[in-house]
């Protein structure tokens, strides 16, 4: 398996600015505080599936529930190479 440097990722992204918005859960979605951020970041990827199709038909909601996903999703991916790397070394 590839290594990956996580202060390369951090550099190609600082000249990014992120500012995260808190995502609503939907009523059929099981979001325990404790859960990994993997397996928060596959839930994200899931409800922005639902959300491209909508969006390419125009719905502007849609739309913008897909940008807030892949930001979400942004953060989460650092957040996952930071507790790998952190895995990795212990």
């Amino acid at each position: 398996m590839e290594t990956v440097d996580i202060q390369a990722v951090e550099s190609k992204l600082s000249d990014v600015t992120v500012t995260a918005i808190p995502m609503v859960p939907k009523s059929g979605q099981n979001q325990q505080p404790g859960q990994s951020k993997y397996a928060q970041l596959l839930g994200v990827i899931e409800e922005m599936g639902r959300e491209v199709r909508p969006t390419y038909a125009g719905s502007r909601s849609s739309a913008e529930r897909l940008k807030r996903g892949i930001v979400h999703a942004r953060i989460l991916v650092r957040e996952c190479l930071i507790e790998t790397e952190r895995s990795a070394r212990q």
